[in-house]
């Protein structure tokens, strides 16, 4: 069967007014043959701009050219640059979509007449009740809808010669927090509170209502309330709200038919606003309208209950998983807990999704020449991603690495249409570490939990990552105070111990030592003819003839500036000999290959012996540093022979 990808773009699935709108969408995607991908963030809620600017990482995640459309609630990202981004990206991307509520230009639409609404509410207000004395809780500035609800509030109270003073305006951001925030900010600064306040949605309005009643406010009796968009429904808060409502499923579902219909070639309007209606009722002081039937109260208590019950079951469940992944220290640890977790859960699929550089401190000293506390916290996806977690249908596939433009295995594509996916962010703060894709029937992904439950798996990852990143470093300065950083091979003090267990040995048992001592030549000859890069270049390159010749169990370090010794046991004087001429062969090679510029040299000499426990390692470098001595004198009283023929 035909189907077509469709990308829906959300923030906040926890809220009502968006939870709605996706069961219409979720319900209508089999019977107009549509895949949905759910790009996800919970935005706004830590207030933290560093875990935001983490939620936003998902919206950069859709390559809007491997869909067919696009469903858009972007009037639930309250960050205009966010927002602006996606629909540019969506247009250049030349795919058809359906924007719901903000109208935008070039896309399919699906709204209300925002203003005309909230002029009913207002005009009710004053006509109906009487009063004059306003505050209103906006949405954000820059949100069409909210400009348009605060548009309509404004011009009814400038038709009834009503005025009202900039502080009584409190904008927030559609969520509870700033419905708090507004009544807070009106305590405060306002000298006098009103007679009603007029919010901008239903979520906002119920906070306010809350933290009026901490101070001993009484709704309606002491301040009237509206809200906007009939969310909190049939009694299921302190006071029953007066709203518009709009059918918010219907929303979800004329936009599927929309896109099918423009897949088929179907003509129709390109904006569409949908019914709404009005619903004066407690909180502005008209009880009567809507009495509760005990049916209704019958089934209100069964939702509270059915609440309640899935969030208990929502708490048990988490509360395992944070404990079990707070307590991996490894990252198979990890991946074993959310497994068990996802079996626990049973969804019908899940997968975990990594970036290649999750533990980015591993490769940054590799790509960049800037030191590690300096390198860019990584923000974006990589262009494939790691799937240690495949799970489908109650069974885990083993999937090494996908694309990360595909989203999902390949397995997916057989699949019948209908299908809805969410994509969530993994991330800690600003720093992009994957993603999840998650679809799932027995518990409801549109629950407060659920980012709980996020957050988690967030958070512990970034734990596991900081061990991964520990542990790295771990071994990073173990090669500091082991490793010569010049020249790549031991030091002293990785040359002790290497040979400590190997020395003990030899005294206890009295086996023979060798301790060879080595000493380029003409170094400072060399610095002062072409320079001290080039003298490195002569000292590393002693470094590599040792590497190439010492392939016997000999244990090397350099010493010091352009001294290094070798350490082997049971070596015999032939041995030494054997080992003295593959270092001076490779040499004569590597002046052969003309290379470099100077000609490299190095004198050595050996010690033989059997070492007491009285005895140091480093003892025997005494000896075989004057038996190279020796051997160095022998090479300048040659040259000065040399020198003195020529003349």
């Amino acid at each position: 069967m035909k189907k077509n990808k469709i990308a829906v773009i959300v923030a906040g699935i926890d809220e009502t007014y968006q939870s709605d709108i996706l069961d219409g969408i979720g319900a209508s995607a089999g019977e107009c043959s549509l895949d949905l991908s759910v790009f996800v963030s919970f935005i706004g809620t830590m207030e933290n701009l560093r875990h935001d600017t983490g939620e936003f990482n998902i919206f950069s995640l859709p390559d809007f050219t491997a869909f067919d459309g696009a469903i858009l609630l972007t009037n639930t990202i309250d960050y205009e640059p966010v927002a602006s981004q996606i629909l540019r990206r969506i247009k250049d991307a030349g795919i058809p979509a359906v924007s719901v509520d903000n109208d935008v230009e070039g896309m399919l639409h699906i709204g209300i007449d925002n203003k005309t609404a909230m002029r009913k509410i207002t005009e009710h207000f004053i006509k109906r009740h009487g009063f004059t004395k306003f505050n209103y809780i906006s949405g954000p500035a820059e949100n069409p809808e909210s400009q348009d609800r605060l548009a309509g509030f404004l011009e009814v109270l400038e038709e009834n010669n009503i005025t009202i003073e900039k502080d009584r305006i409190y904008y927030g951001n559609f969520r509870a927090a700033s419905g708090k925030a507004a009544v807070e900010f009106f305590l405060r600064y306002v000298p006098e509170m009103p007679e009603a306040i007029i919010c901008a949605n239903d979520v906002m309005a119920a906070a306010a209502i809350d933290r009026l009643s901490d101070e001993g406010y009484r709704v309606p009796d002491d301040i009237a309330f509206s809200g906007f968009d009939y969310t909190f429904r049939h009694h299921d808060f302190r006071v029953e709200l007066t709203t518009v409502e709009r059918p918010l499923k219907l929303s979800g579902q004329l936009a599927c038919r929309m896109l099918s219909n423009h897949f088929s070639g179907i003509q129709q309007e390109r904006s569409v606003n949908i019914g709404m209606s009005t619903r004066f009722t407690e909180s502005c002081g008209c009880p009567d309208n809507f009495p509760a039937s005990v049916s209704e109260m019958k089934n209100l208590n069964y939702r509270s209950y059915h609440r309640l019950d899935s969030t208990h079951r929502y708490l048990s469940v988490f509360n395992r998983l944070s404990s079990g992944l707070r307590g991996c220290s490894s990252f198979d640890e990890y991946i074993t807990a959310l497994k068990s977790f996802t079996t626990e859960m049973a969804p019908e699929e899940f997968y975990f999704c990594l970036c290649t550089d999750w533990a980015s401190e591993m490769l940054t000293e590799r790509h960049s020449a800037r030191p590690v506390a300096e390198a860019p916290v990584p923000t974006d996806y990589t262009e494939e991603m790691l799937v240690p977690i495949a799970y489908k249908d109650g069974s885990f596939h083993n999937i090494d690495r996908i694309k990360t433009r595909d989203l999902l295995p390949d397995f997916v594509n057989d699949d019948p249409p209908g299908k809805m996916y969410y994509f969530l962010p993994l991330h800690f703060g600003e720093r992009c570490l994957g993603y999840m894709a998650v679809r799932i029937s027995k518990l409801s992904l549109h629950n407060a939990m659920f980012q709980t439950c996020c957050i988690s798996i967030n958070n512990s990852l970034e734990n596991v990552r900081k061990l991964i990143v520990l542990e790295y470093a771990v071994q990073r300065l173990g090669k500091l105070y082991t490793q010569d950083t010049f020249s790549g091979i031991y030091n002293r003090n990785g040359f002790a111990e290497a040979t400590e267990q190997i020395y003990r040995a030899c005294v206890d048992q009295q086996r023979d030592i060798m301790l060879m001592f080595i000493d380029l030549d003409g170094l400072k000859q060399i610095n002062d003819t072409y320079g001290h890069s080039v003298g490195d270049t002569a000292i590393c390159t002693i470094a590599d003839v040792l590497q190439e010749a010492c392939t016997d169990g000999e244990i090397f370090c350099r010493f010091g500036g352009d001294e290094f010794i070798v350490f082997a046991a049971d070596f015999t004087e032939e041995k030494a000999q054997e080992l003295t001429k593959k270092i001076t062969d490779r040499i004569s090679a590597v002046n052969r290959s003309g290379s470099n510029p100077f000609v490299l040299s190095a004198s050595m000499g050996y010690v033989i012996a059997v070492p007491h426990g009285d005895e140091d390692i480093f003892d025997f470098v005494t000896a075989a540093d004057k038996k190279m001595y020796v051997e160095k004198r022998k090479k300048h009283s040659k040259y000065l022979k040399l020198s003195g023929s020529d003349q």
